[in-house]
């Protein structure tokens, strides 16, 4: 092979007189692809290093024109704020909600249908490659201007979100309660419910809260597509260039999520330590 000759491996005499080959490392080799990828890249993308150093100064100055935040500006982030927190919790609960039955019906352990299992684990692939910003276009286009177009997008990301972790769980669980409730008459619906939501009811609603979080963040961009929230005014002030609102809506968001985040980690902790025990 051309890497046995590039790279040869180091050959050891044994004390009994048989010769005994080093293992080779094959970090020469990832080194060189790595090298050429990156090659490749900076040949397709057009990027120059000139560029991104007399340009980058420009970054810093933006951020030193926020601060410090504009305090009078706090009262108009207010609504936007709470707008973004009520959409991302109503998408998030819709979209989880949503997602059980068909996690239910994408599991192979659950639905004996192979081409109902397909259907069902297309559908979310199919949805996952939707950005959430394109999503949130098409709702603009259909609910109009505001949260119900915001909240259409994260619900439709939340639904692919949890349910493809969900029908991978549901694969793992003990079937054994499942299958006795099915032999004593009960129907998959109502076996499904009582001998295998239990078990994985911790774990999902864990990454539920995860989910909800991170929308938190994600709602703040779909202002830029007329979905409504915090998005809305960054959006605008930053075209206004009042970077010291701009400032003051970042410094909002921050403590939001930074607040949304602790609680939410501190209840999945405790569901971690309940699953446990």
């Amino acid at each position: 092979m051309m890497y046995d000759k590039l790279f040869p491996p180091r050959i050891y005499r044994l004390p009994d007189g048989k010769e005994a080959a080093e293992k080779r490392s094959r970090a020469p080799l990832y080194l060189l692809l790595f090298l050429v990828f990156s090659a490749l890249s900076v040949k397709i993308t057009g990027f120059r290093l000139s560029v991104l150093l007399s340009g980058g100064g420009r970054f810093f100055s933006i951020l030193a024109a926020m601060f410090p935040p504009n305090p009078a500006y706090l009262k108009s982030v207010i609504g936007p704020i709470l707008d973004t927190i009520k959409m991302s919790f109503l998408g998030s609960f819709l979209g989880s909600l949503l997602a059980l039955p068909f996690a239910m019906l994408a599991s192979t352990n659950v639905c004996k249908s192979r081409a109902l299992v397909m259907l069902m684990r297309l559908l979310f692939s199919l949805v996952r490659t939707l950005p959430t910003l394109v999503s949130a276009l098409i709702a603009t286009f259909i609910f109009g201007l505001g949260t119900i177009a915001g909240t259409t997008a994260i619900a439709v990301f939340s639904f692919a979100y949890i349910g493809k972790i969900l029908y991978e769980e549901i694969e793992t669980v003990d079937m054994g309660a499942f299958e006795a409730m099915e032999a004593m008459g009960a129907t998959k619906a109502q076996a499904f419910r009582h001998g295998i939501l239990p078990q994985v009811l911790p774990s999902y609603l864990s990454n539920s809260l995860y989910n909800f979080e991170g929308n938190v963040r994600y709602a703040a961009i779909l202002g830029y597509v007329g979905a409504g929230g915090i998005g809305l005014i960054l959006n605008e002030q930053l075209g206004w260039r009042s970077y010291a609102n701009v400032g003051m809506i970042l410094l909002a968001l921050f403590v939001t999520v930074f607040f949304i985040e602790t609680i939410s980690r501190e209840i999945r902790r405790r569901l971690v330590r309940g699953e446990a025990r």
